[in-house]
């Protein structure tokens, strides 16, 4: 998600481009997705977000009603996710008061006590199937932050034949003048 300043100063700058406003198409989920400022406040993050700039309110907001992937592929149980997943994120499920936490449904998903269960509900035969480009494609273990998957990814790449190649990526920049140069 981009700082609103950054469409701020888009929209000032194809303001004097053209002579007037030009029409940009945004795709988000505002529900999900905030401006990442390292070292700020979650208040620093809220207030940088785009629905709080001046500009929101000459956007026009469209709703997709139909999760395409999960009808293309004629899965019942991708598409019931999906809607509770909806149903999550449009606030809809009722609110425990003493704890402020939500129930899930029990069909939502499959919960697991340990990390040891949960590597192997995902990749049980990882040993056999590591070459099976398909059936990896089809696993993933997703957590909030990344050194929260670096056990089970360790834990997985022991089970793992053959050499083991790490790809790297890069967030930042490691001198901010080579960013602007």
């Amino acid at each position: 998600m981009a700082h609103k300043r950054a469409m701020e100063a888009l929209n000032r700058t194809l303001k004097d481009l053209r002579f007037g406003g030009a029409m940009i198409l945004l795709s988000a989920d505002f529900r999900q997705t905030l401006p990442i400022i390292p070292r700020s406040t979650a208040d620093n993050e809220i207030n940088a977000c785009l629905k709080l700039s001046n500009l929101w309110r000459y956007v026009k907001k469209l709703h997709l009603t139909i999760n395409t992937r999960a009808a293309l592929l004629n899965d019942i149980s991708a598409e019931d996710f999906s809607e509770q997943l909806l149903t999550i994120g449009n606030g809809q499920v009722p609110v425990d008061e003493s704890s402020g936490l939500i129930s899930f449904p029990q069909n939502f998903c499959k919960f697991v006590s340990s990390k040891d269960e949960l590597i192997n509900k995902v990749v049980p035969n990882i040993i056999t199937d590591q070459k099976n480009n398909e059936w990896l494609s089809e696993r993933a273990i997703l957590m909030r932050k990344n050194n929260d998957v670096d056990d089970p990814n360790y834990i997985i790449q022991n089970d793992i034949i053959g050499a083991l190649h790490s790809y790297k990526s890069i967030d930042c920049v490691t001198n901010e003048d080579d960013a602007t140069s």
